[in-house]
């Protein structure tokens, strides 16, 4: 028998092994490569209803603030010269007729003059009829000479003298009547009285006033408007005023004053206001004007999102992913709002919601597109 030698045995093993190793690697080399893992979905950020643009027509208006003021207000004052009240018969917030009794005078020693004056109108009435039934007489006996010619003057001149001073104190009797009408305050117009100063017991000067007065219950709205705007307002034009803290008034432009503060740059508007309106002199206001209507493209409010100073709107896409656009904005009406920048035809926009959203987030839409009608 012969025996191989240990070197021979240890490399036909190791041939063995080589040959099944580049077997392995070749059936391994025959298989396809595994496959790539699938990429997640996309999940979406929010749930969103969505609008779309509408076009429409808003009003054009001018917008102003400014002050409710009396229309007219009368100084009511005492015409005689030391007199003491001594009844005062309306108050603050009192509404008065033309003629109305608003406060009353001690006048004992106004009717004593006047009917001393007036006794004095009876003398001189009396000495008059005497001087012109003498003057009658020395006519008649003109002709016949029994009297002298001087002697006829002197009745003729009496006559006259008589009837002068009758006059005088009838004149006198007037300005005594004339003094005891002053002891009635009466109102110079219908109105509601807006401030009172007099009190019972006072003495008060000539020309001192005791009330004062808003001239038939008027107000007016004193807008102040940009001199650039003050072109398109005429008298006649609708305005809506709104109080503050109160409701809407319907006023109506009564007069543009010609000239404009060279301070501000603004002109008043002046706007009547309705008797019996809910408002009061000095209150602010802030109102607008209103100038018709134009065309406009609109948004609901709650689609434009305020950030940083500009204006954003969410467009959502087919494949319902958002994307953030800057707009320029202009008049509001109700919940519109008018988008002046070009926006695509038909394209979906974000109905609210957009401060949740970032720009190529996700969304799911709830139901159909809304088209809100522009008010």
């Amino acid at each position: 028998m012969k025996i191989e030698k240990p070197g021979r045995a240890i490399a036909a093993a190791a041939a063995v092994l080589a040959a099944a190793a580049a077997t392995s690697l070749a059936v391994r080399a025959a298989d396809p490569p595994p496959a790539a893992p699938a990429a997640p979905a996309a999940k979406a950020a929010l749930t969103v209803n969505v609008v779309t643009a509408q076009r429409g027509t808003l009003p054009l208006t001018v917008a102003a603030n400014g002050s409710i003021a009396a229309w007219q207000e009368a100084s009511v004052g005492a015409e005689g010269n030391g007199w003491r009240i001594a009844e005062v018969l309306v108050n603050v917030g009192d509404a008065v007729k033309r003629g109305q009794v608003l406060a009353t005078f001690a006048a004992d020693l106004a009717r004593a003059d006047l009917a001393q004056t007036k006794a004095a109108v009876a003398e001189a009435e009396a000495t008059a009829a005497e001087a012109a039934a003498n003057a009658q007489r020395a006519r008649e006996l003109q002709a016949s000479g029994a009297l002298s010619a001087q002697q006829i003057n002197q009745y003729l001149t009496a006559e006259r003298t008589a009837q002068a001073r009758l006059e005088a104190q009838r004149a006198a009797a007037r300005v005594q009547e004339l003094r005891l009408a002053q002891s009635q305050v009466l109102a110079p117009d219908s109105g509601v009285i807006s401030a009172r100063s007099a009190t019972v017991g006072a003495v008060v000067p000539a020309g001192q006033e005791l009330f004062r007065l808003i001239r038939q219950s008027r107000l007016e709205w004193r807008a102040e408007v940009p001199a650039s705007e003050l072109a398109s307002l005429k008298p006649g034009l609708m305005a809506k005023v709104t109080p503050a803290g109160g409701a809407p008034i319907v006023g109506k432009v009564r007069m543009v004053a010609p000239t404009v503060d060279a301070a501000t740059r603004n002109g008043l508007v002046y706007v009547d206001l309705p008797v019996g309106a809910a408002a009061k002199a000095g209150m602010f206001a802030r109102g607008e004007f209103e100038l018709g209507g134009a065309a406009a493209v609109t948004l609901p409010q709650g689609a434009v999102l305020l950030k940083d100073g500009f204006a954003w709107v969410f467009a959502v896409g087919a494949d319902n992913k958002v994307r953030q656009l800057k707009v320029s904005t202009g008049r509001r009406s109700g919940d519109r709002i008018e988008i002046t920048s070009p926006l695509e035809a038909n394209a979906r926009f974000v109905a609210s919601g957009g401060a949740f959203l970032a720009d190529g987030d996700t969304v799911r839409i709830g139901d159909a597109p809304r088209v809100a009608a522009a008010k």
